[in-house]
């Protein structure tokens, strides 16, 4: 198999030193001052590619998915801060008939950790002495806040709540990988539930997983989706 990677920064690197580990082939590698507007991608560059995976910035992500379509091969997607175009990226999806993966964490960890909150919320929103809360942090570079992680855990959480807004907290500094926080709080005492990262090399992980998973496939999934079946086969 052979992946091709979109933003060749720290992400890039660590997707291309897993995805040799297993054995698949690299290339092209386009960072952005090869890939402007999503340029670099085309029918002809990615010849021979099953998948690629991004891992740029949301500005440039919508570009390399239009792009991608054009070239017709199937995406992973990891950056975030796009869901509100998801509407829109569905469309060039199925209009291409490409194959698009997404998620808010590609991390094999955090996956486990949104099946673990989803039925803890489930189990708090019946006693409504409780009040949810949220806090994460991340690297000083990090655009977005709420994370993309964050804002899935609060859809996560919401259903189960009876209306209860989860209060939310944001931390940007140094060079924290992601650090998430699930909190419960009555007058006698909270629950807490954690996930820290302590590297990216689990979202890179996931990511190449992902890839593996989408190559001939068509329409856009959700990574959680996809791992639940990869769990269920296990």
């Amino acid at each position: 198999m052979r992946i091709a990677i979109l933003g060749y920064g720290k992400m890039g690197r660590l997707v291309e030193e897993i995805a040799l580990r297993e054995g698949m082939e690299v290339g092209p590698k386009l960072d952005v001052a090869d890939n402007e507007g999503g340029a670099g991608v085309t029918r002809e560059s990615m010849a021979g590619v099953d998948a690629a995976i991004e891992f740029s910035q949301p500005s440039a992500v919508i570009d390399n998915i239009r792009a991608a379509a054009r070239a017709g091969v199937s995406l992973v997607v990891g950056t975030t801060g796009w869901g509100d175009r998801h509407a829109e990226v569905w469309q060039v999806v199925r209009e291409s008939g490409i194959g698009l993966v997404y998620g808010a964490n590609f991390s094999v960890g955090m996956n486990l950790f949104f099946e673990i909150v989803d039925y803890a919320s489930s189990l708090v929103g019946k006693a409504p002495q409780y009040d949810p809360f949220l806090s994460e942090e991340h690297h000083r570079a990090k655009k977005d806040a709420p994370s993309g992680t964050a804002l899935n855990l609060l859809e996560t959480m919401r259903p189960h709540l009876g209306g209860r807004e989860p209060g939310v907290a944001c931390i940007r500094a140094g060079s924290i990988p992601g650090t998430h926080v699930i909190g419960f709080d009555s007058p006698a005492d909270t629950i807490l539930l954690e996930h820290r990262a302590r590297s990216r090399q689990g979202f890179a992980e996931g990511a190449v997983l992902a890839a593996r998973w989408v190559a001939g496939k068509k329409g856009m999934y959700d990574f959680r989706t996809i791992f639940r079946e990869v769990l269920a086969m296990r």
